[in-house]
């Protein structure tokens, strides 16, 4: 299994004894969230990034102002500043607002 770990902005997949793999996104990176094989980056712009492990962007989930994103199953849940929660379907569509 492996990690995550935010560096100076950097987002890095790592193994358990704590080996870097690879980088997966190099600015402006504050949260991080790793599924079975797709990563989940929230960025300082309040925008998240759906990628895969190798580093290869899948897509930019459609938001503003994202503290954070979890992965909640198969959905995301993505915290904002305003204190509501989004979950949101992996291709971006809103589900509901919380």
């Amino acid at each position: 299994m492996n990690v995550l770990k935010i560096a100076n902005g950097k987002l890095e997949l790592r193994k358990e004894s704590g080996v870097l793999i690879r980088t997966i996104s190099t600015s402006g990176v504050v949260d991080g969230d790793l599924n079975d094989d797709l990563i989940l980056v929230t960025l300082s712009n309040g925008k998240v990034e759906l990628r895969k492990e190798s580093g290869v962007l899948v897509r930019t989930i459609v938001t503003s102002n994202a503290l954070s994103a979890r992965w909640n199953g198969d959905d995301i849940a993505i915290r904002l500043t305003n204190g509501k929660t989004e979950l949101r379907k992996q291709s971006g569509v809103l589900i509901r607002t919380i």
